[in-house]
């Protein structure tokens, strides 16, 4: 890993995780030197107090200035005006390397590539799959990307050396990395991440917004497939309208095996049920064995 200077731009769940990973194995190894902007006081405050952060500031000049690493971690729809305002101040220029850890790809790379490669520096987008339905700095930990997968999604305009740097960066932090075209990782997330946040939160008013006594009966059955509709819903809504083809796309072929299965009950057709939780609970299965083999992270 040989960035010296990490500007983190935001100190949510994802920034706040970054900066206390940083600053926790930098004081093993003595590089590299993080900073972290945000709007607000409070985090900021917490963060420089807490020492991972080399300079904690609500001035972005002053988090900026020199970083040879720049990661967005804002909410998607602002990152194109962050770049803007980072080109405006200097802070992107050549040989500086720009990240962000959105969960939608597409739209955020032809929005951030071409304007920070015209500035001289060099774009590669990342998607670190790590976070819960919690938000905000107090959920924040220095752990969070361990064996965590991070997905890099290069562009035929994407730095080849760029490129390796950042994914040395996100495997020194602990993760298991890949690498997809930014429609590649879409599609794929839109499967495994924004369908399922949208069919837990179609669960919960499909029982609670019929009958909201219900809930009062719920075991952990409910209480777990239904978890992830905690999640922020301002952050939420935006990432399913920026990546609303592949979600169409998903929740379509979820709405057919639902008519499947209503057709399964109309019908009291047993065999096509247990064909169905069968295969569901192989597939689940196998999910979570191969998980439990994964190997552990390289440093």
């Amino acid at each position: 890993m040989d960035f010296q200077r990490v500007a983190v731009i935001g100190p949510g769940l994802l920034g706040g995780s970054l900066v206390r990973a940083i600053g926790s194995r930098s004081k093993e190894s003595g590089v590299p030197e993080v900073r972290v902007w945000g709007r607000r006081a409070e985090p900021i405050e917490q963060l420089r107090s807490e020492g991972d952060a080399t300079v904690a500031s609500r001035d972005l000049a002053e988090v900026a200035a020199g970083a040879d690493l720049i990661v967005l971690a804002t909410p998607i729809g602002i990152m194109g005006a962050m770049i803007e305002t980072l080109i405006e101040l200097g802070a992107i220029r050549e040989g500086v390397v720009v990240t962000d850890v959105g969960s939608v790809k597409a739209s955020v790379v032809a929005r951030l590539e071409a304007p920070v490669h015209e500035a001289g520096a060099r774009f590669v987008g990342s998607h670190p799959m790590a976070g819960s339905e919690k938000t905000g700095l107090e959920y924040a930990s220095a752990d969070l990307f361990v064996d965590a997968a991070c997905i890099l999604t290069p562009t035929p305009a994407t730095d080849a050396v760029s490129l390796d740097r950042v994914e040395s960066f996100w495997k020194w932090l602990g993760s298991r990395t890949s690498r997809l075209s930014p429609e590649e990782h879409d599609r794929s997330v839109a499967l495994i991440s924004h369908l399922p946040h949208l069919v837990a939160a179609l669960l919960v008013e499909s029982v609670l917004g019929r009958d909201a006594g219900a809930g009062e009966y719920a075991g952990g059955g409910f209480r777990d497939t239904t978890r992830i509709a905690s999640g922020a819903p301002e952050m939420w809504a935006e990432i399913l309208q920026e990546n609303h083809e592949a979600v169409r796309e998903a929740l379509g072929y979820f709405h057919q095996l639902t008519g499947e299965s209503l057709a399964f009950l109309d019908e009291v057709k047993k065999e096509d049920l247990l064909r169905l939780l069968a295969d569901a609970k192989e597939r689940r299965d196998d999910l979570c064995q191969r998980e439990d083999r994964e190997p552990s992270h390289e440093s």
